[in-house]
């Protein structure tokens, strides 16, 4: 893409003021948990990215430093320094104090631009105890401060720079948010799928919080290919190379990379300017609509089969890895949560895309589509297997409790708004579960048997499996074509384990399977973990529940240990109802961890190795995390 180089002060356009963004910054910013302390970073990556497109920037560095604030730093062409000539100040300082004011307004100078909610680089200012930022332009480094988003000194010359590129460093506010502290993993997830979305870019991120410091490179010039190629590593493919296609349409860019694997899941995700459209949209329904038509249409010319076998998308993409990522001028976001894409015109183009790609792709590779559409027809009578399965879960409505397994202790409630289940391992903790529960609106659950690995099993068989079935019917939604999370019969599905090797294992299980099959129900916000104490620290009269080593630790020092007594709780079943309810289940005092759709990709990789076949990359995460457990049974 040729842009304009003579990019200055009169190129930044203003749209409105930065009022209000400390008073509600959940506004802006999503949240003012770890997600949203996590977006700072992105938004200002984002712009780093957005001059890399551009074709400006080949190299980001991010930095956690020893104080807990971020660096970003990046090669492009730093942001203009010069007097506004609306503002009559430095557009520095208007690109960080007045909200939507950038140069990514006017499409002269970006015709593509990410970021996730487009709020920039002010919004971070406003949210942050401090920042500094440092520009390289025409020789000279520029340097500006400001505090809680108000600057507190002038734009000024402090020396000569090398090059150009923007350097940016914050600290967030702790007025603001709930926690500052980054976490490195989630930010190693979003830098390395920003490195995969485009190809040839550099990002590094290090972390100076440690004596040990960590540090990752991020570089794949096979973009998108090496994409797929990370997503199936803990997979065996069906063929060697992913099948590529690449095409540009009136400043339109669409890029799809796709594997197939001897896997039973769909890995398909779609990305529209960077931003992960995990409610789909347009170019993920070319796709998908292309894929299937191809597939029938080559199945009949070649015979596949008996020949007259239909496939649904879902047969054809059974063992699919895939990624779609489309770079548009003006993309035009929908859905709850504004990653769904609506720009009509990418369904034609993605659509044509697949189907001329992917049929020649087809001619010229007949053994691998043998391979292909064999798998998807043996998909298809498994389908047909599972659906009749499926119809022995069905409930006849959502008012015959008669349906209900016999497991389940339902509650009074019928409104599912105000309804929660537990999902409890064990008759013990069931029990106690049972008898401690406020009957109105908490219904429970037990686990008694093996829950099946679903990462293992086509659906068929996990419909086999009676804690599956009855998980299914208790839930109300149905599963598979029949899904429909309007019928939900909760809105808080909490899962509730022992805080052991085991009960880890049955969350991950039961993840596993809300993961793969009720994915609605995680999106929707309904799935949650309950946080069962780990010790009961009991002096004189008193008792004192602590969740974790450091919070004991911090007990002791506050009550003294002179005259204490500890108690593990290695199990739920410890704990009689009473203390169950007081530390674990009463809304007003119980602590739940919402599981989040945020980042589908990264949950995507850690169920494969947790869950998977291949036992070098499982032992290979549990080396590398090993040092972050905190609560672990031996």
């Amino acid at each position: 893409m040729s842009e304009r180089q003579d990019y200055d002060a009169t190129h930044i356009q203003v749209l409105e003021g930065l009022e209000a963004v400390r008073k509600r910054p959940s506004m802006y910013i999503g949240s003012v948990d770890t997600r949203g302390l996590h977006h700072l970073v992105y938004e200002i990556v984002d712009n780093s990215i957005d001059e890399a497109l551009a074709g400006f920037c080949t190299s980001i560095d991010v930095s956690i430093n020893a104080d807990g604030s971020v660096t970003v730093v990046d090669d492009g062409r730093g942001i203009p320094v010069g007097t506004h000539p609306k503002y009559k100040k430095s557009a520095l300082e208007v690109v960080l104090t007045v909200l939507h004011a950038g140069g990514k307004f006017d499409k002269s100078n970006y015709k593509v631009s990410g970021g996730l909610h487009g709020v920039g680089v002010s919004v971070v200012n406003a949210l942050s105890e401090w920042m500094e930022v440092e520009v390289k332009r025409e020789g000279k480094l520029y340097y500006q401060r400001y505090e809680h988003g108000v600057p507190v000194s002038d734009v000024s010359e402090i020396g000569n720079g090398d090059g150009t590129g923007t350097k940016s460093t914050f600290m967030p506010d702790p007025e603001i948010f709930e926690t500052t502290k980054f976490d490195y993993n989630t930010l190693i997830s979003r830098l390395r799928e920003l490195a995969f979305l485009n190809k040839g870019i550099r990002i590094s991120i290090t972390d100076s919080r440690e004596e040990e410091l960590e540090q990752d490179v991020f570089e794949y010039e096979g973009g998108i290919i090496s994409f797929v190629e990370h997503l199936n590593m803990n997979r065996t493919a069906l063929h060697k190379d992913p099948i590529y296609f690449e095409r540009e349409k009136e400043g339109t860019i669409v890029e799809i990379a796709m594997q197939y694997t001897d896997s039973y899941g769909e890995y398909v995700y779609s990305f529209a300017n960077n931003i992960n459209t995990h409610e789909g949209g347009t170019h993920l329904v070319g796709f998908k609509t292309a894929l299937t038509r191809v597939a029938n249409d080559y199945i009949k010319k070649n015979n596949v089969g008996k020949g007259d076998e239909k496939l649904t998308g879902d047969d054809i993409r059974e063992g699919l890895a895939a990624i779609i990522s489309v770079k548009l001028t003006e993309p035009q976001f929908e859905g709850q949560t504004k990653t769904k894409l609506g720009n009509s015109e990418l369904k034609g183009i993605v659509d044509s895309m697949v189907s001329e790609g992917l049929a020649e792709y087809m001619e010229e590779n007949p053994k691998v589509a043998a391979i292909i559409f064999q798998k998807a027809l043996d998909a298809r009578r498994a389908r047909e297997a599972a659906k009749k399965a499926r119809e022995l879960t069905r409930r006849k409505s959502a008012l015959e409790v008669s349906t209900l397994p016999g497991k389940l202790a339902d509650c009074s409630e019928k409104d599912p708004t105000v309804s929660e289940v537990y999902l409890v391992e064990g008759d013990s903790a069931g029990g106690s579960a049972k008898q401690g529960r406020d009957r109105k609106f908490q219904a429970i659950l037990p686990f008694r048997g093996k829950i099946i690995n679903v990462e293992k099993a086509r659906l068929a068989k996990v419909l086999k499996n009676n804690e599956i079935l009855s998980l299914i019917t208790a839930m109300g939604t149905g599963i598979g074509e029949d899904y429909n999370l309007e019928k939900a019969r909760y809105h808080k599905v909490i899962i509730m384990t022992d805080a052991d090797v085991d009960g880890a294992h049955i969350r991950t299980l039961i993840l596993t399977f809300f993961f793969r099959y009720m994915t609605p129900l995680i999106d929707a916000g309904y799935v949650y973990i309950a946080q069962p104490p780990l010790y009961k620290i009991k002096k004189g009269k008193k008792d004192y529940y602590v969740y974790s080593d450091r919070e004991k630790v911090a007990k002791l020092d506050e009550i003294g240990e002179k005259g204490t007594s500890i108690q593990r709780y290695k199990g739920l079943g410890e704990m009689n109802p009473e203390q169950l309810w007081e530390t674990t289940m009463n809304p007003d005092t119980r602590t739940l961890l919402q599981v989040s759709m945020e980042d589908a990709v990264a949950a995507d990789e850690m169920f494969s190795v947790l869950m998977g076949d291949e036992v070098a990359p499982r032992k290979a995460f549990i080396q590398k995390y090993a040092k972050d457990v905190v609560n672990l049974d031996v």
